[in-house]
């Protein structure tokens, strides 16, 4: 048995394909039963990342270990001692309920005599008692999830990783999924769970939040709202698109942006929002509500990516002035 400190440690993990780099000096560490979340849009990294912990593909460079053993190395231990749910469904259609279950105890090596008892288990914690008989094409899609994590589980595995794993699921599906993670979270389990969601990253003790292939920032929900610049106004009108345009140009207006048929206003701490409120009333937009609200985690992503993107046009106007003496 390996000794280890953290159940996941990365240090500058990187996965380059030719000269597209997916994961960039990635380096964060996940506590022993500790719900850990990486969050970011398709395309940002996170399933590779995933992969590369899992053994199932080698970094280009950099350093990892799972439980301690080292993902190049040791990764066949690695795949021994962990639970892996994919975003993509990997169960079979064409078998009941039991049947999957009673399969992936034989994958993952569940004594024999110990197999059918395991499988009563899983179902409890899943609450699928009563369609143990039922295909698993039959089921819908948050129950087939919920089949998929107990066979994920059914070695009792200490550490567990999460790709997607509500993704097409709804809403009521998804909280009571991560309502069984919280759950196998008291038991010591480790997990790591990629999202798009951003409300999902809600359940995390800590989310990497990732862009372009890197960690832009890494702290716990409440901390992440704490790296804020200043305060959120909320902002519902007649005609967001012109008010949009309208407040953008405001002094003490950081940032600025559409979500839904509201705006959501980043401001100076010390800016008055009752200064955006003349403006609107000025430019004779109606003004429904406006008033400041506690940020999303959607609204932190969204600051630091457009922060991300002010600093590289900011590097690239440097590189060009550079070139030019």
């Amino acid at each position: 048995m390996s000794d280890y400190q953290n159940a996941v440690e990365t240090s500058d993990l990187t996965r380059r394909f030719g000269s597209f780099v997916a994961v960039d000096n990635v380096q964060f560490s996940i506590p022993k039963g500790e719900i850990f979340g990486l969050l970011g849009p398709n395309g940002a990294g996170k399933t590779t990342t995933i992969r590369m912990l899992c053994g199932i593909l080698a970094p280009t460079s950099g350093k990892a270990s799972v439980l301690g053993y080292d993902v190049v190395r040791k990764a066949e231990e690695i795949k021994k001692r962990i639970g892996y749910m994919s975003q993509r469904f990997s169960l079979y259609n064409d078998l009941t309920v039991w049947e999957n279950a009673m399969f992936y105890t034989s994958i993952y090596g569940v004594p024999r005599e110990e197999r059918a008892k395991r499988v009563k288990e899983l179902l409890e914690i899943s609450g699928l008692q009563g369609l143990e008989g039922e295909l698993t094409k039959n089921l819908s899609g948050g129950w087939r999830q919920r089949l998929a994590l107990s066979c994920s589980i059914a070695h009792q595995p200490p550490m567990l990783f999460l790709d997607e794993p509500t993704a097409g699921v709804d809403p009521v599906s998804r909280r009571e999924f991560w309502d069984l993670i919280y759950e196998m979270a008291g038991q010591d389990v480790s997990v790591l769970a990629t999202t798009h969601y951003m409300d999902e990253a809600e359940y995390c003790n800590t989310v990497g939040m990732m862009y372009r292939g890197r960690l832009i920032a890494i702290d716990s929900p409440d901390g992440l709202r704490a790296k804020l610049p200043g305060k959120l106004i909320k902002v519902e009108c007649d005609d967001p698109a012109s008010a949009l345009e309208l407040v953008r140009k405001e002094a003490g207006v950081l940032e600025a942006s559409y979500h839904g048929v509201q705006l959501h206003l980043m401001m100076n701490n010390g800016t008055d929002k009752k200064r955006i409120q003349r403006v609107l009333q000025q430019a004779k937009i109606t003004i429904h509500n406006l008033e400041e609200i506690r940020p999303s985690l959607e609204d932190v992503f969204i600051s630091l990516v457009e922060e991300q993107y002010r600093d590289e046009v900011r590097q690239g106007i440097s590189l060009q002035s550079e070139g030019e003496r």
